[in-house]
């Protein structure tokens, strides 16, 4: 925990809070959404390819990187579990100091890369013991799906990393939504706080890609070609377009939506997914840009969220789903979408939530 920053500090806190409230729930449903718990923190979710299983992180403490049966609803610890799996590839990720500690292990964004003969790449924003993305193979090939650490790359002056994404190449995006000093309430006020840094096989460590300057970063994903990368600003209430390059140009941008946006996922059907919650709401007080923002204050009161799909073309967004503020369930961060069913995850609470998408809100 030494080298967590504030912030997280707080989720954690927070995280303690919404444990003792919903100590006593039952997990039922609450209107269109019902819930697996049991879960710490769901910060993230990826679905490992052509499966039934979904892989979510665990930001928070004696957390754990969480397997989730998407059929039966029933969840398992992945890693590091009761023998972690570690082999490191020593080629691509020779100047990573060794495996992550068991002990100290706290997990962010996810990233999740389809590879050949049913294995596939999983890169993981990691906190705790140190600041890194840490890589892991999946083998889907048995019942269940073997995750075994192959590496890592460590993030520049150990500043905090919140979301990765993944080239065909084995190339890596990520964004620092807070370089060391700055404060989130400098993002919300529409200060340049952060950006997107990129490593590649072969580079010593990450470099700051020119242009990305962002307030606050958050999510991150690329396009199918590779030639485009996308950036939630969660202090610009935004999703902004890049070529990739460095410099990167900003090629186009979403008009400012109603949420905070946080994680970004591409779907299926090509368009971008991401999850936050309502700016306005007279119950917690309306999210002002503002030098005045409280972490503590936001996540410690339930809001509304939505679920929004953005078309990568048009940087037109539409509601895919909403649901009302929920007191055994806020701070949405993620949403997927496997076999017919959205599935959204939350930085701070001790479930995931799934519905059918069958009918519209």
């Amino acid at each position: 925990m030494s080298q967590l920053n504030r912030w997280v500090t707080i989720i954690v806190l927070i995280f303690g809070l919404s444990v003792a409230v919903s100590a006593d729930d039952d997990c039922d449903a609450s209107g269109r959404y019902a819930f697996v718990c049991g879960l710490k923190n769901a910060e993230d979710l990826v679905h490992v390819p052509h499966t039934k299983w979904i892989i979510s992180s665990g930001m928070a403490p004696d957390a754990a990187i969480y397997l989730i049966n998407s059929q039966q609803k029933s969840w398992t610890e992945l890693y590091p579990a009761k023998a972690p799996r570690a082999l490191q590839d020593m080629e691509n990720y020779g100047a990573c100091p060794g495996s992550p500690d068991p002990n100290t292990f706290v997990t962010h964004g996810l990233n999740i890369r389809p590879g050949a003969n049913g294995h596939s790449t999983l890169y993981v924003v990691g906190h705790g013991g140190r600041e890194a993305i840490e890589v892991f193979d999946v083998d889907a090939n048995g019942e269940m799906p073997v995750l075994t650490w192959t590496g890592c790359v460590m993030t520049p002056d150990s500043m905090q990393a919140n979301s990765v994404a993944s080239l065909g190449d084995g190339s890596l995006l990520v964004t620092i939504p807070l370089h060391t000093g700055i404060p989130i309430s400098d993002a919300f006020a529409g200060k340049m706080t952060g950006g997107v840094y990129e490593w590649s096989p072969g580079d010593t460590g990450f470099t700051m890609v020119q242009g990305t300057e962002l307030p606050y970063a958050n999510g991150i994903e690329v396009s199918a070609d590779g030639q485009e990368f996308y950036v939630v600003s969660s202090g610009l209430f935004t999703v902004g377009a890049y070529s990739n390059s460095n410099p990167a140009r900003l090629l186009r941008s979403s008009e400012p939506f109603t949420v905070v946006p946080d994680n970004l996922h591409m779907g299926s059907n090509g368009n971008l997914l991401t999850a936050g919650l309502d700016i306005l709401d007279s119950a917690c007080g309306d999210v002002l840009q503002t030098d005045e923002f409280d972490l503590e204050k936001f996540a410690s009161c339930p809001r509304p969220f939505k679920v929004l799909a953005i078309d990568p073309q048009s940087m037109q967004s539409e509601t895919l789903a909403s649901g009302p503020a929920n007191t055994h369930f806020s701070n949405i961060t993620t949403a997927l979408l496997v076999g017919g069913e959205l599935w959204l995850g939350s930085f701070a609470g001790d479930r995931v939530a799934y519905r059918s998408l069958k009918k519209i809100d």
